[in-house]
């Protein structure tokens, strides 16, 4: 994107995080719903699209530009973020990388102007960090794919319109080489969806585990066609590894805001008759908070030129989603500690983002799989023992 244009979007999404998302911050984790107006204004601002190629009816931005748009967007409620951050990324990016130009042209246009709705299935309960071990299973029928299975934790689940479904259809394949991914229209006999999950922050957000019995589909809806089949971990690593970037610089953005909200409490709460501000811990805790929040913001530049330039998008985005996942969570801690009492009443900012701060350090790949697949990228064979 042109450098101009650019910087409009961001001040633009700057604006509304700002003035329009954070003053009802309070109001969508009650309610554990995001607003239709916030939807719908995000929807015309393009944010439904943004990691989308421009053919497509996407802003077509780079990984770098990506990442600096997604530090607007963590600097409120992560609710917003996952609103559309599926159809940018794992979910959009596996179209983009692995569908053929038939299935390009039907959906990626609906999924970059917010008409449709995509969710990612892959994560089932005995398959989590390792996707590899899914027993979701596809046969072929005639003329269907007949899917059955459970996914959990599926992001928005509830309101879905396409699922990308990942299914094991060579069962005698090693576990990485017999999986495919298919298209799965909400609403097609024998997909049924489980209550939406209770969980412990991000509200606004939804989740809910998904079910396949005896799921038909034309085997039109096999990503990639026939050059898909079997090739559908290939894929989701590649997405994920795209998120991974993308998910860290949100809680770069984050931190920013924590690192705001602590500054601007110890600059006006007084203790013993002065401002807490003056005290030399509090003043290390802020410094500490300050300094979490630049390290991972370099980082996480540094993983975005290197993803786009091709030279790193392994250990680089593993690394970056590890570090700023801890990072995120230091910032929190400390945010609440400085807090005092406050930072442990509902209402107050902190205590929100400490609740949906944790969860980072799981999703995308726990920060232990990023220590395993970092090692593991360095050491080699010698990993193997």
């Amino acid at each position: 994107m042109d450098a101009a244009d650019f910087s409009a979007v961001l001040s633009e999404v700057r604006r509304f995080v700002r003035d329009r998302v954070v003053p009802l911050e309070a109001e969508i984790d009650e309610k554990d719903e995001m607003p239709a107006d916030i939807r719908e204004a995000a929807k015309k601002m393009g944010l439904f699209g943004f990691a989308l190629p421009e053919e497509y009816g996407g802003l077509g931005l780079s990984m770098l530009e990506e990442a600096q748009l997604m530090f607007e967007l963590g600097y409120t409620t992560p609710s917003l973020r996952s609103m559309f951050g599926t159809n940018n990324g794992i979910a959009g990016h596996v179209l983009m990388v692995g569908g053929t130009e038939e299935q390009k042209a039907h959906w990626l246009p609906r999924i970059a102007s917010g008409d449709v709705l995509a969710s990612f299935a892959l994560t089932e309960p005995e398959a989590g960090s390792d996707p590899s071990t899914l027993t979701t299973k596809a046969h072929l029928d005639g003329d269907n794919w007949v899917i059955n299975g459970a996914k959990r934790y599926i992001t928005n689940a509830p309101l879905a319109d396409v699922f990308m479904v990942f299914a094991r259809t060579d069962p005698d394949a090693p576990r990485t080489r017999g999986i495919s991914t298919f298209l799965v229209p909400a609403g097609t006999p024998g997909l049924t969806l489980a209550p939406k999950d209770h969980k412990m922050g991000q509200f606004g957000a939804w989740t809910a585990d998904v079910f396949f019995d005896d799921v038909r589909v034309p085997v039109s809806a096999l990503v990639g066609g026939d050059a898909g089949l079997n090739r559908g971990f290939s894929t989701a690593m590649g997405c994920i590894a795209h998120g991974r970037v993308h998910i860290s610089a949100l809680m770069v953005g984050m931190a920013e805001r924590l690192v705001d909200e602590s500054v601007g409490y110890a600059s006006t709460r007084k203790q013993s008759g002065k401002l807490i501000g003056s005290f030399q811990l509090v003043q290390g805790l802020i410094a500490d908070s300050q300094t979490d929040y630049y390290a991972g913001r370099a980082t996480v530049l540094e993983a975005a030129r290197a993803f786009d330039a091709g030279t790193d998008t392994k250990i680089g985005p593993s690394c970056t989603k590890y570090f700023a996942s801890e990072m995120v969570w230091r910032v929190a801690d400390r945010a609440v500690q400085i807090h005092g009492g406050a930072g442990y009443m509902r209402g107050v900012a902190v205590e929100r983002f400490y609740r949906d701060a944790r969860l980072f350090r799981i999703y995308e790949g726990t920060s232990q799989i990023q220590q395993v697949i970092i090692a593991k990228a360095l050491l080699g064979e010698a990993a193997r023992g």
